[in-house]
């Protein structure tokens, strides 16, 4: 029988492949970083939608030194990892529970000027994701944005295989690169991870990249885009204020330098 839902044995298979199973994550979590509406200098409030072990929270952290975090996750043990990555920020993070698909946790956004989610958006159905993509643009401050990075609907079979194939290319140069061999992309390929392979819709329930942009559109973001796209995985979200952005935005490079070393 297939599970409802995400459970603490996902959990920890995702804490032991996570260096293998997501595409490019040090560069994911560096473009995510580095879209941030803005500046290094300046104060802002960050939320962390399924932070998981919080490599992300903790480099956005470390490149906007003057930011908080507010790092959210339905998981005890991804809660626990979180606390243990971001504990050296001091007051600046806070890790709390909540439950992706209640809309109790909605005050979190209230005035955040980022909102980021990485691999979890995709665990909502369409009604979902658009109710999220409408408090987003509905309590946020005036220059936030949402920006996420998730497994987007294929929208025609060759793009389904191609995702599928692209990933697993993607898994065992990585698991080689980390390892020098082909065991994790192994457990990656025994845990039936690939859901473009395996699909699971009483828990994996993504949605085509078009939708979405057209979705956040309709809840008011200004400007919305995709910006990277790997083997399944986009980067997409959208902004509120069309015109107001960082003069001296991040630098991708520093972005990835953090990030790298946070994933070390």
């Amino acid at each position: 029988m297939a599970k409802a839902r995400w459970d603490e044995t996902d959990s920890g298979v995702f804490l032991d492949l996570a260096r293998v199973v997501v595409p490019g994550r040090a560069e994911q979590i560096a473009a995510l970083t580095c879209l941030a509406p803005f500046a290094p200098g300046e104060s802002a409030s960050v939320v962390e939608l399924a932070a998981g072990d919080a490599a992300l929270g903790a480099t956005i952290l470390e490149c906007y030194p003057h930011a908080t975090l507010t790092a959210l996750d339905g998981s005890p043990s991804m809660r626990e990892a979180a606390a243990r990555r971001l504990e050296r920020f001091g007051a600046r993070a806070r890790v709390e529970p909540f439950d992706l698909t209640s809309e109790r946790w909605f005050p979190y956004l209230d005035d955040a000027r980022l909102v980021v989610s990485s691999l979890s958006i995709h665990h909502l159905d369409g009604d979902g994701k658009r109710q999220l993509f409408q408090a987003g643009a509905r309590r946020t401050a005036q220059d936030g944005a949402l920006l996420i990075a998730d497994l987007v609907e294929p929208a025609r079979a060759e793009a389904r295989a191609l995702f599928a194939a692209t990933w697993d290319a993607a898994a065992l140069r990585q698991s080689v690169e980390a390892t020098g061999k082909t065991g994790l992309f192994d457990d990656f390929t025994a845990a039936e991870w690939n859901l473009y392979r395996h699909p699971d819709p009483e828990v994996d329930k993504p949605s085509r990249l078009f939708d979405q942009l057209l979705w956040l559109r309709r809840a008011g973001f200004a400007v919305v885009d995709c910006f990277w796209l790997n083997a399944g995985h986009a980067i997409y979200g959208g902004y509120k204020d069309a015109e107001r952005g960082p003069a001296a935005p991040l630098a991708f490079e520093t972005a990835l330098a953090a990030a790298t070393s946070n994933l070390m």
